[in-house]
Order: C-alpha cells, then sequence, then structure tokens
C-alpha cells in the first residue's frame, strides 16, 4: 500500500491519499517505458532535410573533356559528386520517422511511470489547484509554498482548466496536463509530479474500467 500526505496550495499538509499500487501496474518494465519514449521523441522529429541528387543540380550532362589524350583523369559531367557544385552521392529526401506502438503498450507506459514517480518519492499530492483569474504569480507562489522547482515539475489536473493553463504559460519548464492528456513521455520528462487527489481519482478509475472492460 502506497500512503502519501495531502497539501493544500498554502504547503500545508491536510491529509493522506492511499492506495494499492498494483491498481497502477504489476511492475515497471524498463524497455517498454523505453520504447515509448523513443516512440515519443521519433514522433516530435520534423525530417524535412533535402540535398541534391546529381540529377537535380544545375549544369549540362556532357562529358566534359573527351576520355583519353588530355594527360588528365577521365571525368564525365560536371554535375559529378565529386566536383565542386556537383550532386550529393546519396541525396537525402524529407523523412517521416514517426511510429505508434499499440494504444494498450502506451497507456500500460503512463500507469508504469506513474508508479515510478511514487516509487522514487517523486509526487506530491495536492488537494485542488483553484486559480480565479490568470494569475502567473499564484502558480509560482503555490510552488514555493509546496517546496518544488516549478521548471522541473508536471502539474497533473483532472480536467482541463483555462485559468490554470493561462497561469503556468509563462513560467519556463512547466507543464500543465489533465489526465486525458497525461502519458509516460511527460512523466518521465519532469523530475517532479505535482497532481491532484482528483486527477488521481480518475486515473485510478480508468484502471479499473479498462480491467473490468477486459473480463
Amino acid at each position: 500500500m502506497i500512503s502519501v500526505p495531502v497539501y493544500n496550495q498554502q504547503g500545508s499538509e491536510v491529509g493522506t491519499y492511499e492506495f494499492d499500487p498494483a491498481e497502477l501496474a504489476a511492475s515497471i518494465n524498463k524497455q517498454l517505458l523505453h520504447d515509448v519514449v523513443v516512440m515519443y521523441e521519433a514522433n516530435r522529429r520534423v525530417g524535412t532535410m533535402g540535398t541534391k541528387s546529381r540529377g537535380m543540380v544545375q549544369g549540362s550532362t556532357k562529358k566534359m573533356y573527351r576520355q583519353k589524350g588530355t594527360g588528365n583523369a577521365r571525368a564525365g559531367s560536371k554535375r559529378s559528386p565529386i566536383r565542386r557544385g556537383g550532386g550529393h552521392t546519396f541525396a537525402k529526401t524529407p523523412r517521416d520517422f514517426s511510429f505508434r506502438l499499440p494504444k494498450k503498450a502506451v497507456r500500460l507506459a503512463t500507469r508504469m511511470a506513474l508508479l515510478s514517480k511514487f516509487e522514487d518519492d517523486q509526487v506530491k499530492v495536492i488537494d485542488q489547484v483553484r486559480i480565479e483569474a490568470p494569475k502567473t504569480k499564484q502558480v509560482v507562489g503555490m510552488f514555493s509554498q509546496l517546496g518544488l522547482d516549478a521548471s522541473k515539475t508536471l502539474l497533473a489536473t483532472e480536467n482541463y482548466d483555462t485559468n490554470v493553463w493561462k497561469s503556468a504559460r509563462n513560467i519556463a519548464g512547466l507543464r500543465v496536463s489533465p489526465v486525458a492528456g497525461l502519458n509516460a513521455y511527460d512523466l518521465l520528462h519532469q523530475r517532479m509530479l505535482l497532481v491532484t487527489t482528483g486527477a488521481l481519482d480518475q486515473i485510478r478509475g480508468k484502471v479499473a474500467g479498462t480491467e473490468a472492460d477486459a473480463n
């Protein structure tokens, strides 16, 4: 059983949150986490590189001079890759590096990454995050009270909150995600996780619902 203290926005402890780690994942598969991170990194690659082949550069295709009798090495056209201004031997073309792993594997990796955060003591649970109006100062103050470095933290909430997102977007390095958008890459990328109790309840509820559907 995992038991962690629950804090409020002022940094005061207001209770505890307990749950069975098996509700998230039976174990942590490092290879699966690695594969999912590689997938997210590959999908971020633009792949718009491009160079010209010998058939794409300007210039005549005529042989520069006759094959024999000049005393020079034999040569083809000036588009040849061995000459300055010629084309590339193996020209690069735009490439799509993206690929997808099975949805079940990606979802399981997200739960494993979340479990790893609890096991490594890199999680702080907060009862709620309530911002009445977009004010960056309020979010900065909340992180200061909780003793967290905002630039290395992922804030996970139960729903998308416009005020929270607008208040946090000017803080360099801080990532904000509702439960629906939570993924293993963001969880592993940020050193600390600040999560609301409502978000944890939703995650546990989704896992329970998935297992019920499977049975």
